[in-house]
C-alpha cells in the first residue's frame, strides 16, 4: 500500500516579499511565488507523483499554490478540502507590521522568540503550541485517515502549520521545532509505515 502524504508550503506571498508579518491575513502570491508554486508540482511530476485528495488552508496563497501545483501535474479537479485549521499561526498584532520595524519596537530577540520558539504567544496571537493545538487533531482525524487506506495525499499549507506536522512526524521536541525553518515551494514527500510512523522522507529541493 502506498501511504504517501506531500507536505508543501505555500510560494513566496507578496506580504513575504515586502517583509510583513502575514498570520491569518489573506495575501495572494507574488510573482516569485507563482513560479515556486508552479516548480513545486514540476518537482512532483517528474517524480511521477500523482495524488488521490488534496487538503490546503482557508487563505487564498496556499489555495493557489495548491491549485498551480496541480495544473503541473494535470490533476485540475482533484478532490479538495480546504479548513482553516491548516491556517498560518496566527501573528495578532504583528499582523502587517514590518519585521524590521518590529525589531526596533520590540528588540531583535523579543521578535525572534516571537517568531521562532515553541509555547510564547506575539501580542494577541498563537504560539506555535496553540498551532499545533489545531493543526494535529485535523490531521489525526480527516488527512492521517486518507493516508492509511492508501490514498495519496498532497497538502498545501504554511510555515508553521507544516511546523506543526512536521514536529509530529519527524518526532521532534521542542528545542529542535525553534531551529526548523520550511522553505517555499519545496515538497517534503514522506512515506508511512502500517502504524502511522514515518517509512521514509524525501526533501525536493
Amino acid at each position: 500500500m502506498d501511504r504517501l502524504l506531500v507536505l508543501v508550503r505555500h510560494g513566496q506571498s507578496e506580504w513575504n516579499l515586502k517583509n510583513l508579518f502575514t498570520g491569518w491575513r489573506d495575501v495572494d502570491l507574488s510573482e516569485l511565488g507563482v513560479e515556486e508554486a508552479r516548480a513545486a508540482g514540476e518537482k512532483l511530476k517528474a517524480k511521477n507523483l500523482s495524488f488521490d485528495v488534496a487538503y490546503t488552508s482557508a487563505l487564498i496563497r496556499a489555495q493557489n499554490t495548491l491549485k498551480l501545483m496541480l495544473d503541473e501535474l494535470g490533476q485540475s479537479g482533484l478532490e479538495e478540502h480546504r479548513d482553516q485549521a491548516l491556517n498560518e499561526r496566527d501573528y495578532g498584532d504583528l499582523a502587517g507590521l514590518n519585521k524590521d520595524d518590529a525589531r526596533k519596537k520590540w528588540g531583535e530577540e523579543q521578535v525572534h522568540i516571537w517568531r521562532r520558539s515553541y509555547d510564547t504567544n506575539p501580542p494577541g496571537g498563537e504560539s506555535l503550541r496553540d498551532t499545533g493545538a489545531r493543526v494535529w487533531p485535523y490531521y489525526l482525524t480527516r488527512i492521517l485517515p486518507d493516508v492509511m487506506r492508501g490514498r495519496r495525499v498532497l497538502v498545501s499549507a504554511h510555515g508553521n502549520s507544516l511546523r506543526s506536522l512536521v514536529m509530529v512526524l519527524d518526532k521532534l521536541g521542542p528545542d529542535a521545532i525553534t531551529k526548523l525553518e520550511i522553505a517555499t515551494g519545496v515538497p517534503l514527500v514522506y512515506r508511512l509505515n502500517a502504524d502511522t510512523t514515518v517509512a521514509g522522507k524525501e526533501v525536493l529541493e
